[in-house]
């Protein structure tokens, strides 16, 4: 997180109203894009601002975004809603493969509030990345391979746990959210691609011909979360 990066001015009484407001209007909402204030500040602590139904059925609603959508992730700050609060789920068939190269296992639903992650020893791995609310691109994204995530459950436990490979990738993604921060802030920006570009030029289970072919390294960049 970098020191510039601004915390939400949002009150807790407006969060909360916040989110009552998306929650009782009768349909999915939409994933805020880039340029979204919510997307570039530093979303507020959970501490209780939401009551435990309330946050049941907001958890529920943004697993019902991320399934829509479909995705593998959704922050709390991609609905506008300025709170440390992720869900993740991976259950999708990929190509085997691809699998085995990004080391990519399904990842069972999980709600993760206040997350923050601590890379575990110097291993990364670089693969194109996307995002929900960067509609239509993606990038090449060097993350630690491995990493200890420290978050809260719903009900309020603390939780220590290690992740590699793609789940990894999906934690660090989704709590970079929480921050402020973009892939995009990480990525090698040489090799960012349409959605059809990247179809048409670069879909391999490895970056090897997209490296050469537009010319970027893949080394870490950017900025890192404390």
């Amino acid at each position: 997180m970098t020191p510039s990066t601004p915390g939400t001015a949002m009150t807790d009484d407006q969060i909360r109203e916040l989110v009552e407001q998306i929650l009782s209007a009768g349909m999915l909402p939409p994933i805020v894009q880039a340029g979204h204030p919510a997307l570039r500040q530093r979303a507020a602590a959970y501490n209780g601002q939401l009551p435990a139904d309330q946050l049941a059925r907001l958890i529920e609603l943004m697993r019902q975004v991320m399934h829509e959508a479909p995705g593998v992730g959704l922050a709390a700050p991609q609905l506008g809603i300025p709170l440390q609060i992720a869900v993740l789920e991976d259950q999708y068939d990929v190509d085997p493969e691809a699998a085995a190269l990004r080391n990519r296992i399904p990842l069972e639903f999980l709600a993760i509030l206040n997350p923050r992650y601590t890379p575990q020893g110097s291993g990364t791995a670089a693969f194109y990345e996307g995002c929900l609310s960067l509609n239509g691109l993606q990038a090449v994204v060097a993350r630690p391979e491995n990493v200890l995530l420290e978050y809260e459950t719903p009900d309020g436990a603390a939780v220590q746990r290690q992740f590699s490979g793609w789940q990894a990738r999906i934690v660090q993604h989704e709590t970079d959210h929480l921050n402020g921060i973009l892939y995009i802030d990480r990525a090698q920006l040489r090799s960012l691609s349409s959605n059809s570009e990247y179809a048409a030029h670069w879909a391999a289970p490895g970056i090897g011909r997209a490296r050469e072919g537009l010319g970027f390294d893949d080394q870490p960049a950017g900025i890192s979360v404390s």
